[in-house]
């Protein structure tokens, strides 16, 4: 009788504890649903005349001229999650929804098999918060290393979801790289995060890499590596034109890249009015 009152209360606690994490990534993607800066601003394409060439054919390729300039978006998306290594790689289905608002952050919410749970950034904190059959705590991660490598991704995934979060402002510059690329550099806070893309001749972004400060390394030790995506299968939505097909991981163009994130795109959805 004991033991399974005890088992009751351990169950009701974990039960307890993992709406409160529910509870947290609601209120997190509210407060990011609040950031749209667009300020009722349309695309033109003079906004990027003064950037390197292949910035100029990104942005006329994925922002048609006259779009309200969103920069907070919700993207629905299924796909598969490596969960093993390079070697066995372990794919999993997922299915996942998120929101992202970049420079601010991110709310990434994903359930693959019998793991659900989310990673997210704001702008003073981040976390990696993982649940097995929605009960037992598997994965959880969050401190200075964590907020550094989770401002990267919200910098990278700009690149892939919300091109306007990338005109050149206040928090973003750019330089050349070469006939094919140009990298931009998003601040924010104490963050510089450099973002390079690659485009082909219209101008579609077909790959985008950071130095990522990460310990998804042999040795588990912070520290810049290599991180990013192929992007394929543009879809317009809303005026943007974007990818619909990401498959990206660490140690992208290296012998040890392992892309354990394979991602389709079923749905992008722009907040707010521009204003």
């Amino acid at each position: 009788v004991y033991l399974i009152g005890f088992l009751a209360l351990l169950v009701a606690a974990l039960a307890g504890w993992r709406a409160v994490d529910g509870r947290a990534d609601q209120s997190a993607w509210k407060y990011l649903a609040g950031m749209e800066s667009g300020k009722g601003r349309m695309f033109d394409p003079a906004m990027v005349a003064d950037l390197p060439e292949p910035a100029r054919r990104y942005f006329r390729f994925t922002i048609q001229p006259g779009t309200p300039l969103h920069t907070v978006v919700e993207i629905d998306m299924t796909g598969e999650l490596g969960l093993g290594t390079m070697a066995a790689p372990n794919y999993q289905s997922m299915q996942a929804r998120q929101i992202l608002a970049p420079p601010q952050g991110l709310v990434w919410k994903v359930k693959t098999g019998a793991i659900s749970g989310s990673d997210g950034a704001l702008p003073e904190s981040s976390w990696t918060r993982f649940w097995l059959f929605g009960l037992f705590p598997v994965v959880r991660a969050s401190g200075p290393d964590h907020r550094r490598s989770a401002f990267g991704r919200v910098a990278a995934e700009a690149a892939f979801w919300s091109p306007a979060s990338l005109l050149p402002g206040d928090h973003v510059r750019w330089e050349p790289l070469d006939e094919s690329g140009a990298r931009a550099f998003v601040q924010y806070g104490a963050f510089e995060q450099a973002v390079d893309i690659t485009v082909d001749d219209r101008g579609a972004p077909s790959r985008v890499v950071i130095q990522r400060w990460s310990n998804a390394n042999s040795e588990k030790q912070f520290r810049e590596q290599p991180f990013g995506g192929d992007l394929s299968d543009f879809r317009e939505f809303e005026g943007y034109r974007l990818p619909t097909r990401v498959e990206g991981g660490n140690h992208i163009g290296t012998p040890d890249y392992f892309p354990f994130f394979k991602a389709v795109v079923t749905d992008i959805r722009f907040l707010g009015n521009g204003s």
